[in-house]
């Protein structure tokens, strides 16, 4: 395959698949499914490492998800803010801090689900598969920080442009053809996870502040094989 056609599949045709798998099984599982709208918590099964782990990636995680989407959003204004060297620096700083902590608990959590036997039961081969799924997403996120600094203004002035027009249904991957191979597959590990989402644990998040908050209180019973 060559480059050109790799390059329309991995950032014209991917990006569709994937969406639509997000919202098609999304809106399946809250209907058929809707009990399972749970994070499946396993604090009562082991609590020592939990705060150490869930913590570090759960802030780390969520600071840089909010980066990414300010990014997307008002593309502008990042450019503005880093138009000032200080404040490019700080963001630049900042940004490479909240990857590292979220990779540091992300090691943490998959460490505390494969060495604690009860936990390691009541994970499934998709907690696995997303679990590796997003040390390699943030790591390469780390790795871009590193070696292809400057990642907020690059991403506002190349990246909100291709995603946009993603959105637009007019996809122009002309924005990210002359990217670095890992900013590459940093984006198409972005997609791969977004169709993922909707069969893992993480569906819990799109469901807050909905009736998640106020419906009864859910039981979950686990069954294993003798």
């Amino acid at each position: 395959m060559t480059a050109p056609i790799l390059d329309t599949f991995l950032f014209i045709a991917l990006p569709y698949v994937c969406l639509f798998t997000f919202l098609l099984m999304t809106i399946y599982r809250y209907r058929a499914q809707s009990f399972s709208y749970s994070s499946l918590s396993s604090q009562f099964l082991e609590n020592k490492q939990h705060f150490w782990t869930v913590v570090p990636f759960h802030y780390g995680i969520l600071a840089v998800t909010a980066g990414h989407l300010i990014a997307f959003l008002v593309p502008r204004s990042i450019l503005v803010w880093n138009s000032q060297p200080l404040r490019l620096y700080i963001l630049e700083v900042s940004a490479l801090a909240c990857g590292l902590l979220t990779l540091i608990g992300l090691l943490g959590l998959m460490i505390r689900r494969g060495t604690t036997t009860r936990i390691r039961k009541v994970t499934s081969l998709n907690d696995w598969i997303l679990f590796a799924m997003l040390l390699v997403q943030t790591a390469s996120g780390v790795g871009i920080a590193l070696f292809h600094p400057w990642g907020s203004s690059w991403f506002a002035s190349n990246l909100s442009p291709y995603l946009w027009s993603v959105f637009k249904l007019n996809p122009d991957i002309s924005f990210v053809t002359a990217m670095p191979h890992l900013v590459k597959l940093h984006i198409v590990l972005a997609f791969l996870t977004i169709g993922f989402f909707p069969f893992t644990r993480l569906v819990h998040l799109l469901v807050i502040p909905n009736p998640y908050l106020w419906r009864k209180t859910q039981v979950v019973r686990w069954y294993g094989r003798k």
